[in-house]
């Protein structure tokens, strides 16, 4: 393709609203230009106008497979007065690309999609096996991972690209990201006679303090560092002269591969049991988001080429490193705690989510470069 027609494909997937759903229209998308150039693509979808699309090239000799796998949402856009440019406009200004999914990860995702479009149309069709995984909701509860990981999507893969945005840094090594819910169940009573009341609130206090220290102890991952933690979210009472019976919080908890999702969840249940046994409140823990921590060996030849690749096409100086977010990986993972994992992209973790989120245009062209690079390296 010209360099003009890749960044048309990007604006085209800007110019579609995926905000937290609607992948149904952006796997249509992908779909059709994929199959303008002989590639066949499947496209599964699951109620509400959600869908993933899987799609693959290569000669299939050998049980070598290499996975490239993208979000086709987007966070939502809170305050669109606040944006200098249109958020679902794809506006060019200068080497910027414009719009909510620039960054995160339209880019990445479209260059996923014409590396292998490029590969196929020069002929240089892998000896093994490029496959395509494109999800839905990654931002939101990652229903499209997990469904795909329920099918078996990640069983036969090899090893794994994810395109967030990194500004062609490679990442051998994110956080794991655990939410959880705790419910605090007291009685209620007038304020003029709390001792004849359980508050509900002083029981999350009680919960709070055992938090901040629940980690001291916990080992340092030699990547990742030390667990991140924090209550984030509370609640309770609804008048001011009543002890209230019932109150929550919910709080974030950042499990590394020394410290693990397991290890997190025991800790949580544990101070549970404590207080719950020694107090005379009630509490009750609800996990809802488990997100699993990813690790490769950075000296590794999967990592180590994917540097090699990325130095050769992006135009600023780049290197490995970790990021504290989560990605898909984490879902595909769970089941292959084995699997290599990368996540490599055009421009800036810190310009994801933000308002005016752009990507410039040679970090993304250098992206499908790279892209192209590790998979004619991988076989």
């Amino acid at each position: 393709m010209k360099a003009s027609e890749q960044v048309q494909v990007l604006q085209d997937l800007i110019r579609i609203h995926s905000t937290n759903g609607n992948e149904i229209e952006v796997a249509a998308y992908l779909k059709q230009l994929l199959a303008e150039h002989g590639i066949d693509a499947q496209v599964d979808e699951f109620g509400d106008r959600r869908a993933n699309l899987t799609a693959q090239i290569g000669q299939r000799n050998g049980d070598r497979v290499l996975g490239l796998t993208g979000h086709m949402d987007t966070v939502a856009v809170n305050s669109p007065q606040s944006w200098q440019h249109d958020p679902f406009g794809g506006e060019i200004v200068g080497d910027r690309v414009y719009g909510r999914g620039a960054a995160d990860m339209k880019s990445g995702l479209a260059a996923e999609v014409l590396a292998l479009i490029e590969l196929q149309e020069a002929g240089e069709v892998p000896s093994g096996t490029v496959k395509l995984i494109a999800t839905a909701g990654e931002e939101l509860g990652t229903p499209g991972a997990n469904r795909l990981a329920g099918q078996g999507a990640a069983n036969e893969l090899s090893a794994l690209v994810v395109g967030e945005p990194t500004g062609g840094n490679v990442i051998f090594a994110h956080s794991g990201s655990l939410n959880y819910e705790v419910t605090s169940t007291g009685k209620s009573a007038h304020s003029s006679m709390p001792e004849q009341g359980v508050n509900a609130i002083t029981g999350l206090v009680k919960f709070i303090e055992a938090e901040n220290r629940l980690f001291a102890d916990a080992p340092r991952d030699p990547y990742l560092g030390k667990v991140q933690h924090s209550v984030t979210v509370i609640e309770g009472g609804h008048q001011v002269n009543s002890i209230p019976d019932h109150a929550k919080l919910k709080g974030n908890i950042r499990p590394t591969p020394a410290c693990n999702n397991r290890e997190v969840a025991a800790r949580l249940n544990r101070v549970i049991d404590q207080i719950n046994h020694q107090t005379s409140f009630h509490l009750q823990l609800n996990i809802f988001w488990d997100y699993h921590p990813i690790s490769t060996d950075p000296n590794s030849d999967f990592v180590q080429s994917a540097l090699h690749a990325a130095q050769q096409f992006f135009p600023h100086p780049v290197t490995t490193g970790i990021i504290n977010g989560a990605t898909d990986a984490s879902v595909f993972r769970r089941e292959r705690p084995d699997l290599p994992v990368i996540v490599l992209g055009s421009d800036a973790w810190d310009v994801a989510h933000a308002t005016d989120e752009y990507t410039t245009i040679p970090a993304y062209h250098a992206t499908i470069e790279t892209y192209k690079q590790i998979i004619r390296d991988f076989f």
